[in-house]
């Protein structure tokens, strides 16, 4: 854990005088996502090291400087999570336009949110213009392109709100694929979202025409 209390992170309280069992926390009565509110606001920075001191979770931040901790993906969601990587990293490769990252990629927003993808997508010309030093730490664009995959956990609400704020932010297209409603939904700058019921596949569009995604693992 860091040395910074401000930044160190127990989400059970009381654990310690409840015991652990084999060296591990009992969790019994949280429901995640837990929502932190830091005695301070923090920097990318400091966020950045909060979350490698706690890389056992999947951690953003709000516009409201709220920390919003999640647990990592269930084996099928994950399965999901990496064929999508893998698919739009394998594009961007070839296509040569833009740098793909995966559901570990935290981006810096113009509303002072920290926000992680599924699977995003950034034109390589934004990408050049970073530092070493700025690659290394949070992307301090929102992503041109950017896919959330659905859990069986996720609130539906919770992720169309995160798609709206990506878009609000400078996104240029966004997928939300919801395998629990075995639906796809569109987001557009300036349109309303569009659904797709079992769509076989996905296509790209500006800024990422060309790429498509076969559907069929979804809708397992």
């Amino acid at each position: 854990m860091s040395a910074n209390p401000a930044v160190q992170f127990n989400p059970f309280p009381g654990a310690d005088e409840q015991g652990a069992e084999q060296g591990g926390l009992l969790i019994r009565s949280i429901s995640f996502p837990v929502v932190l509110r830091p005695s301070h606001p923090l920097s990318d920075d400091e966020l950045l090291e909060f979350c490698v001191d706690n890389d056992f979770f999947r951690i953003e931040r709000s516009a409201a400087g709220e920390l919003i901790v999640m647990t990592p993906s269930g084996g099928k969601t994950s399965n999901c999570e990496s064929f999508l990587s893998r698919e739009l990293d394998l594009w961007a490769e070839k296509d040569g336009r833009g740098i793909a990252f995966n559901a570990n990629g935290g981006f810096s927003l113009p509303d002072g949110s920290v926000r992680a993808a599924d699977a995003a997508w950034l034109l390589l010309e934004k990408w050049n213009r970073l530092s070493r030093e700025q690659q290394a730490k949070f992307v301090p664009f929102c992503p041109d392109f950017l896919i959330e995959l659905r859990s069986p956990s996720d609130p539906v609400g919770d992720l169309e709100s995160k798609m709206a704020d990506w878009m609000s932010n400078g996104a240029q297209l966004g997928w939300l694929i919801d395998p629990q409603r075995k639906v796809a939904i569109l987001y557009r700058p300036g349109r309303n979202p569009e659904t797709l019921v079992r769509p076989e596949t996905l296509h790209g569009e500006a800024p990422v025409a060309g790429f498509e995604l076969k559907m069929h693992r979804f809708w397992e």
